[in-house]
């Protein structure tokens, strides 16, 4: 390979997994990073990083110039843009060669091409690729939209035309419901892309969501490399992918593979992308769009082909013919990858951001992440942490290593949607190789249900872990009159009595349940606790964060303990009865939707706020008169922060 020197014109996992392939193949590499990535994972594995920005972090990685100028300054050859940020802009792809550089990816006019969902879905029906009856037309008023929905017939999807990752995307499933969704997605890919553009197209009931992984050189090589089942979706954003898809057979991976060997020969394709359709249950299949880049999921492809897809991208940007034919390709056992978020699930999956107390990946699990003890996690961004991929014989081989590892990893300190990923690869629908893009809507009050004798054990836990203080092992002089705790265990607020036996056994009631016996067995450091209850012997991992606070995962789950017995009982009152409007994550405002001075109902929209590429409608708390507006369109603000006062009309 040519390049010495590449460029990775990204962040996180993604920038980490780049250089780990150009390392590998004795290429150096440079990061770039913005002030709030200052000590990021990626900028410390790079050989060399270049600041390109202090302004709102998110945009500094898409700053054109200063990414082609730190190429430059660096005597970088190539440019790797991973995946969201710019790895789909043309103008930053003709911005590189103009500068000299090789764009490790398509050309900027394959990227113009396929960019634009309207332009991509008019190629691909002349390239006699099957496409979802829609429009794609340039009016984009809202009566003409509102009468060709009509047209096509409810459901309608519709899409934004620069969009992914599911923003701009609403589904409308009737006239009545139109104009608000429609107003709502233009308004989201305005504020994701810079255009308020979309498409419209029949939505597809309940169907797969394939895609297929294509290759092609410079030489008019063309070659796929199998599917990815990419169905489990929430917001459509994709959360576990598979490879191969349980739903196709080698008789339709065969067609549907040819399809988008097509259709990258039809566009003179080169480098990595990616075809998605619909698939329906009877075999019917149509074209959605094309991603000119590496995917997030591009790790189940490479453990079931046993290929590098990277380093193919690095020698087919060098030049280099493709080094696999499509004859050679063979599919071996299945993967499974998940999406560890920075997220909870109940609180409406809402963003969630700061520092990691303890990160700890299964080890026999192959984890993409940037993450260390102590490691930022912003709220500038995506909301993805970390990618779990497991690979077995078979697939319930592959689903249930995934399940035991994701079980194992811990991550602490800050809210995710673990506990959730789990309970998907548990479900029966799932393991049956059933689930399709309604799988997560369906089942979503059951994947949200309490777990409440799990919840009673890390109770109990969180009681001995208070009882244990700092110090860990209770002295032996230790007295053994009942000790009465308070605290919060993950926002809910817990009393226990404990009664020191000595030797370190405790009997512990909690709230009014009879008394449980627990025993401390070992502390053997790196935060493990071992312990029984009613002589189950378990484990579980802990870190304290203050004398206050601890976290610790137990049962294949986070949990944050807070110490509340010896602070005062809050007085009772409400964000209704004070009227104050906070903001429910760290966030970016980006509309104010009422004014100082207006009259409000309970429950009205009043500021909108981005975390993490989602947009999250913050409403009054009661109502009365918006007395007084503490933000400002652009302005960031803090979890918790006032950003809105409602007083009585």
């Amino acid at each position: 390979m040519s390049f010495s020197k590449i460029l990775v014109a990204n962040r996180g996992e993604i920038a980490v997994r780049v250089m780990r392939t150009a390392r590998a193949m004795d290429c150096r590499t440079v990061a770039v990073y913005s002030t709030a990535d200052a000590d990021a994972e990626h900028v410390r594995q790079a050989d060399q990083s270049v600041w390109i920005g202090e302004s709102l972090p998110a945009q500094s990685y898409l700053d054109i110039a200063a990414i082609v100028d730190a190429a430059l300054a660096s005597g970088a050859q190539a440019v790797h843009p991973g995946y969201g940020f710019l790895a789909e802009n043309a103008g930053f792809a003709q911005a590189c060669r103009d500068a000299g550089l090789v764009f490790i990816g398509p050309t900027p006019q394959a990227i113009r091409a396929m960019g634009d969902k309207a332009g991509a879905k008019r190629l691909m029906q002349a390239a006699g690729v099957p496409c979802i009856r829609g429009y794609e037309g340039e009016d984009q008023s809202p009566a003409t939209l509102a009468a060709e929905a009509a047209r096509i017939g409810w459901p309608v999807m519709i899409k934004a035309t620069a969009g992914g990752g599911g923003r701009g995307m609403r589904l409308a499933p009737s006239a009545a419901a139109f104009a608000g969704l429609l107003q709502s997605a233009k308004s989201e890919a305005l504020n994701a892309f810079g255009d308020e553009a979309v498409i419209l197209e029949r939505a597809i009931q309940a169907p797969r969501h394939i895609e297929i992984q294509v290759f092609a050189d410079r030489h008019g090589n063309v070659i796929h490399l199998g599917e990815r089942d990419c169905s489990v979706q929430r917001r459509h954003q994709k959360v576990i992918e598979e490879s191969p898809s349980p739903a196709v057979s080698a008789a339709l991976r065969e067609r549907m593979g040819a399809t988008a060997v097509a259709a990258a020969r039809a566009i003179g394709y080169e480098g990595a992308g990616t075809l998605e359709f619909l698939l329906d249950a009877d075999g019917h299949y149509w074209f959605m769009e094309m991603n000119t880049r590496l995917q997030v999921e591009h790790p189940v492809t490479e453990a079931v082909t046993g290929l590098d897809l990277v380093e193919l991208q690095l020698r087919v940007a060098a030049g280099e013919p493709l080094p696999v034919r499509q004859q050679d390709v063979r599919l071996s056992g299945h993967a499974m990858e998940v999406r560890l978020c920075a997220e909870e699930p109940q609180q409406g999956f809402l963003p969630q951001s700061g520092a990691l107390a303890m990160w700890r990946p299964a080890p026999a699990l192959r984890t993409e992440h940037a993450l260390r003890d102590g490691a930022l996690v912003p709220p500038f961004y995506d909301s993805m942490i970390a990618k779990l991929v497991a690979h077995g014989r078979t697939r319930d081989e592959a689903r249930q290593r995934l399940l035991a590892g994701l079980q194992d990893t811990v991550a602490l300190g800050v809210g995710t949607n673990q506990q959730f990923l789990q309970r998907m690869l548990a479900h029966p629908v799932f393991a049956s190789g059933a689930a399709t893009t309604a799988f997560i809507a369906e089942q979503l009050d059951g994947l949200l249900a309490p777990d409440a004798e799990a919840e009673k054990r890390a109770t109990l836990l969180a009681a001995l872990l208070l009882q244990l203080g700092e110090h860990g092992w209770p002295s032996p002089l230790a007295h053994r009159l009942p000790n009465a705790l308070r605290f919060s265990l993950d926002g809910a607020t817990c009393a226990a009595r404990v009664q020191p036996l000595g030797a370190g056994r405790f009997d512990i009631a909690v709230a009014d349940q009879p008394p449980v016996r627990m025993e401390l067995l070992a502390l053997p450091g790196e935060g493990q606790v071992r312990f029984s209850c009613n002589g189950l012997a378990e484990q579980a991992v802990a870190v304290r964060q203050s004398a206050n606070r601890l976290f610790f995962h137990y049962g294949g789950r986070p949990f944050q303990l807070e110490n509340l017995t010896h602070v005062a009982v809050a007085r009772e009152g409400s964000a209704a009865a004070d009227g104050l409007l906070r903001a429910s994550m760290n966030g970016r405002v980006i509309a104010l939707l009422a004014a100082e001075g207006d009259a409000v109902a309970a429950g009205q929209p009043i500021v909108t706020l981005e975390a993490m590429k989602m947009e999250h409608v913050h409403c009054a708390p009661r109502a009365g008169r918006l007395a007084a507006l503490h933000v400002a369109i652009g302005a960031q603000v803090a979890a918790r922060h006032v950003v809105a006062e409602i007083s009585d009309a």
